[in-house]
């Protein structure tokens, strides 16, 4: 991976890194935190600069949120039921995230990025439910600001022990999921029991 990474960013520099992320925010079964890491890695080795790095991932995930968007507006729920399981997007990850965001939509565009499998799909889900496009993009891309902030940071921060992120992702990663679940169903539980008081 790393290797990889290397030689994208040494041809393509910060435009590699916005292709990376629009095609991992679409679909494709690309690391992106992993990814996001190595790059606040590169910043900590000084072959990236910090803010065009930022800007640059903030770009890339932007892009590939409303690319989603668009497919999911133009194109619908068929389409994705068709196509994604090829891009490891099951039928019981879309009815998850079509149930969760009819409760928590907002909240889900702006914390979905940081679990694996629901970053590709709130977007999609977001046109599919006719969600409006601005209120959309004003989560969503606040989401994608925290997100690419928190590992690009992260990576510098860590330096040499950037590699530590995806360990632990790949270790822990289901933990976090089960958390979110949890987290979600606290507060579907509080808003349902909100609206009941009124």
């Amino acid at each position: 991976m790393a290797q990889h990474v290397q030689s994208l960013i040494e041809h393509y520099g910060y435009f590699g890194i916005i292709v990376i992320l629009i095609g991992g925010i679409v679909g494709l079964p690309l690391p992106d935190e992993v990814f996001l890491t190595y790059v606040g890695y590169s910043v900590y080795r000084e072959s990236l600069e910090h803010i065009p790095a930022l800007v640059s991932a903030l770009i890339g995930a932007m892009g590939g949120i409303t690319l989603s968007y668009y497919i999911g507006h133009r194109f619908g729920l068929p389409l994705l039921q068709k196509y994604g399981p090829k891009f490891h997007i099951t039928e019981q990850k879309i009815d998850f995230t079509k149930k969760m965001f009819t409760k928590v939509g907002p909240f889900l565009l702006i914390v979905g990025y940081f679990i694996p499998g629901v970053r590709h799909l709130t977007a999609y889900i977001a046109a599919i439910n006719n969600y409006p496009y601005k209120k959309f993009a004003f989560f969503a891309y606040t989401g994608a600001f925290i997100w690419t902030f928190t590992f690009i940071t992260l990576g510098k921060v860590l330096g040499e022990k950037w590699r530590f992120v995806g360990y632990y992702l790949s270790h822990y990663s289901i933990y976090v999921i089960l958390l979110f679940v949890l987290v979600m169903l606290i507060v579907y539980y509080l808003l349902k029991k909100r609206n009941v008081q009124k």
